[in-house]
């Protein structure tokens, strides 16, 4: 895999035209090493699936690379993305939704396992309304995100607080932004999560 990902040069495909950045899609990276695989006897192969988690639907994708034949591949490595459906998509229906989850999905399952930083791309449904770090940050962690709301309103503050201070610092500072500029907490589960409760419900009492 180490050769594999040293070769692999997915380039940025696509523009954005409201950020007027360029972005790589799945589909790019997917054209990108097909070539590779194939002069190594090997392939690749992404599924997805719908999984719920409390209220809310994710969208779980794993890429695969194969080695062997059809009727006995074997699994050279495999890694696993994540994306959360939105609960609500102006101008997309249910199938445009998933699909657009699906795609992130797979494509952060394809970047793990090909070693591909992406951390200021974005899907182009989204970057329209939202930064893109924002978004990357929103998707990554969008199971701490839930973990984090449901606690505060559950008042399960020892769950979320576990949940908030071990995310990285980056992630932090990223989803911490107001959610007009694409944080993920609501101002007023930002004001729980200042207090000095909830900063014990994890770290106890620090005197």
């Amino acid at each position: 895999m180490d050769k594999i990902q040293a070769l692999l040069k997915a380039p940025k495909g696509q523009t954005n035209a409201f950020g007027k950045y360029k972005y790589r899609s799945c589909e790019d990276i997917v054209e990108a090493v097909k070539p590779i695989l194939t002069a190594r006897g090997l392939s690749l192969n992404i599924s997805d699936e719908v999984v719920i988690l409390g209220d809310r639907f994710y969208v779980k994708a794993t890429a695969s690379v194969l080695g062997g034949k059809q009727s006995d591949e074997w699994v050279v490595h495999s890694a696993v993305g994540w994306a959360r459906e939105a609960a609500d998509k102006k101008g997309m229906d249910v199938s445009q939704i998933t699909g657009a989850a699906s795609s992130y999905a797979r494509k952060y399952a394809l970047n793990g396992l090909f070693a591909i930083d992406d951390t200021k791309d974005a899907d182009t449904h989204e970057a329209a309304h939202e930064p893109a770090e924002q978004m990357d940050y929103k998707v990554k962690y969008s199971p701490s995100i839930d973990a984090i709301s449901s606690g505060i309103a559950s008042g399960d503050l020892s769950t979320a607080a576990e949940e908030w201070y071990t995310l990285p610092k980056h992630a932090q500072e990223g989803l911490w932004v107001s959610t007009k500029a694409g944080g993920a907490f609501s101002t007023a589960e930002r004001a729980t999560m200042k207090t000095s409760e909830f900063r014990q419900a994890y770290y106890g009492d620090e005197k």
